[in-house]
């Protein structure tokens, strides 16, 4: 890896997933202290204090507001990456980002918790795009040996974040009251570094080659990128999926959901990426707290333990990155889902029988950091390149843009129904996500090919044996593999 790509991966992950990780754990810390705030506001504004039930629902607007935020931007992700490049649709994903923070910092002395609620929907917005335009650019800028590991490091930012969002909100640091409305503006220092830093990088190659048809730019940010050395047949396999598009514009998300020469790339994007809500890292967190108290952490020190699960996210990522270009994505997907669904298992059953034997609860603690390292390993990290890996480049807007918005869906209505989940279910309801993760690691090891080390047509080509079935489906294979071959030779 050159000096410049890692840098360029450094910068893109502080201003990109760094973000979205931050906003989920940034909130918790400060709660009481925005209740007390609308509490005060509401009884200057009105002359009279507000229901519990009024401020539980502003709580729960201003917490849910953010997949909101996340859902918008994730829809723009697409004419904005296809209309301005990865590297200007990334730098104008800053400037919510900043609103939201001034927003935040000044609700308290302006008196309005509207303002609150505001600065989550863009800091929403935020994400939404970072996230999506963070990975495609990355994995677009890296050359085929490291496309892997240069997209994993958008989930080591997303774990990194969430340790730094915990690390900011504990009382040693930022988390009193006097400082809450500095800690909400937090996401303002990543956005000011990217924004200074990113503008020294170009484009991505491929954007540059294939959407814009500037082979010296696209030359260019390859040499500063990568280095001095030969990299022309990296550009000439850019010059080939550029033939293989045949001038092509950029399809929408209608176009990637009905076209059926994408058809089984569509499925695996749905059924492993898109879903990845249904693994249930969320409702294992949830009954992390729990868990904790019963081995003898105290209240006070389960904040201390967060960090130590954030820590873990953050090692399985990295360890991930170093694993993906040598045991493969395919190994690390099906093997990391099946250990997921073991561990939600188990955990059923210990949770059930906590109360009756002392030793339990330990058995509880290890399976939740078993979990933890599992997702980290597996679909935390192997899903970054999924995308970038298995469409080409006028699929490639599209397949993020639906990645993105069917995953903040499902974070809005897990957020919904989960209270009502546990309420119902207790523990079983590991059940759901046990059933999710064994679907996935059957399906995974059966159907979906291995994209390690192949360039975007032979990803293409090996898809395109499910897509084409059947007399007339192996005609028009046969067709397209012609047409490939001869894009390849030229």
């Amino acid at each position: 890896m050159s000096y410049n790509l890692f840098l360029l991966a450094f910068v893109l992950g502080i201003g990109g997933t760094f973000q979205y990780g931050l906003q989920i754990s940034i909130i918790n810390s400060p709660a009481e202290y925005i209740k007390s705030f609308m509490r005060e506001a509401w009884l200057k504004r009105y002359g009279s204090s507000p229901s519990e039930d009024i401020i539980t629902l502003m709580w729960s607007f201003i917490v849910s507001i953010y997949t909101i935020g996340g859902l918008l931007g994730s829809m723009s992700v697409r004419y904005l990456s296809v209309r301005f490049g990865r590297k200007k649709s990334m730098l104008l994903a800053n400037i919510p980002a900043l609103l939201s923070a001034a927003l935040m910092a000044l609700s308290w002395l302006s008196g309005y918790f509207e303002m609150i609620i505001v600065g989550r929907l863009l800091a929403g917005i935020c994400a939404g795009l970072g996230l999506n335009i963070h990975i495609m650019y990355a994995g677009e800028c890296a050359p085929q040996k490291l496309r892997g590991v240069i997209a994993i490091t958008a989930s080591t930012a997303i774990a990194i974040g969430k340790f730094a969002g915990f690390a900011l909100g504990l009382r040693e640091v930022l988390g009193v009251e006097a400082l809450w409305p500095v800690l909400m503006a937090a996401n303002a220092v990543p956005a000011l570094i990217q924004l200074l830093t990113l503008p020294f990088f170009p484009d991505s190659p491929r954007y540059l080659l294939i959407d814009k048809k500037d082979k010296e730019g696209c030359i260019k940010a390859v040499k500063q990128l990568w280095g001095d050395g030969d990299h022309m047949a990296e550009v000439d396999e850019m010059i080939a999926e550029q033939e293989a598009i045949r001038g092509e514009r950029a399809k929408s998300v209608c176009d990637l959901v009905r076209d059926k020469s994408v058809r089984w790339q569509f499925i695996t994007l749905f059924l492993v990426s898109s879903c990845m809500q249904l693994i249930g890292v969320n409702v294992v967190y949830f009954y992390a707290y729990n868990v904790f108290l019963k081995v003898g952490i105290s209240p006070a020190q389960t904040h201390y333990v967060s960090l130590g699960v954030g820590i873990t996210e953050i090692l399985t990522t990295v360890l991930c990155g170093f694993l993906v270009d040598r045991a493969g994505r395919k190994a690390l997907l099906w093997k990391s889902f099946t250990a997921m669904a073991l561990a939600l298992g188990l955990l059923t059953v210990t949770l059930i029988l906590q109360d009756s034997f002392s030793w339990i609860p330990y058995c509880s603690a290890a399976l939740i950091f078993i979990f933890i390292t599992s997702f980290g390993l597996g679909p935390a990290g192997v899903l970054c390149p999924l995308p970038t890996e298995i469409f080409i480049q006028s699929y490639r807007p599209a397949a993020y843009a639906f990645n993105g918005a069917s995953n903040w869906i499902q974070l809005f209505f897990l957020g919904l129904l989960f209270p009502f989940m546990v309420e119902g279910l207790g523990s079983f309801c590991f059940i759901i996500f046990l059933a999710y993760c064994l679907s996935m690691a059957i399906f995974v090891y059966l159907v979906v090919p291995e994209t390690k080390g192949k360039t975007m047509l032979q990803i293409m080509e090996e898809f395109n044996r499910l897509n084409y079935r059947g007399k007339k489906g192996q005609a028009a294979l046969q067709q397209n593999n012609c047409s490939l071959t001869t894009v390849t030779r030229l």
